[in-house]
């Protein structure tokens, strides 16, 4: 997984008041959980962009009073009005302890049923899965080589990659090709031609 570095400031001051002072200063107040106790702390703005307004998914480093670690973003809440981030809560993430995190899907290759006028949809844009960070890759890649029109590669078709598991339904469809108008109708153009034939 990709990392991005979160430099914050231990927040002494809890409370609706003082996060109010944290977001006017262009601060997000976050908490990390997963210790002893929560670490309370605020961190630029500007630090989230690369993790909340991507498909990507990315271990967060975070710097407080001098102490780093790695944690994964859990919940994130955002201003009604402006969309504005608001409020953070993170993860511990350990190495070698199993997270729990959503991983973009990629689709590999060219479907046989899209080559055939048939579109391609991918319906799962993101899996859960369990692992370590080291172990879980940027995306889980889904070939679509073998899907003909009407197909549909379901969770249980990927490949079981050690280090992780997939925590989806295994009946859950990840992608398909969908027939189109067009090529329904040139189906049953086919089968008209071959009927008067």
């Amino acid at each position: 997984m990709k990392t991005v570095q979160i430099k914050g400031e231990a927040r002494e001051n809890l409370g609706k008041k003082y996060a109010a002072q944290a977001r006017a200063n262009g601060n997000v107040p976050c908490v990390l959980y997963g210790g002893e106790t929560p670490v309370h702390f605020s961190a630029p703005d500007a630090s989230f962009k690369q993790l909340i307004y991507t498909p990507d998914a990315y271990v967060a480093e975070i710097e407080v009073a001098g102490n780093k670690v790695n944690a994964i973003l859990k919940d994130s809440q955002f201003d009604p009005v402006s969309d504005k981030l608001t409020h953070a809560d993170f993860l511990l993430a350990p190495a070698n302890k199993p997270v729990i995190v959503e991983i973009p899907v990629k689709t590999v290759g060219v479907a046989p049923g899209v080559l055939g006028g048939g579109s391609l949809q991918t319906i799962l844009r993101k899996i859960k899965v369990r692992g370590s960070i080291e172990s879980i890759p940027e995306t889980i890649d889904v070939d679509v080589n073998g899907i003909e029109l009407g197909e549909a590669v379901q969770v249980k078709d990927l490949p079981v990659v050690e280090g992780f598991e997939i925590l989806n339904a295994p009946g859950a469809v990840v992608a398909r090709v969908q027939i189109t108008r067009n090529a329904r109708m040139a189906a049953n153009e086919e089968e008209e031609a071959t009927a008067e034939a």
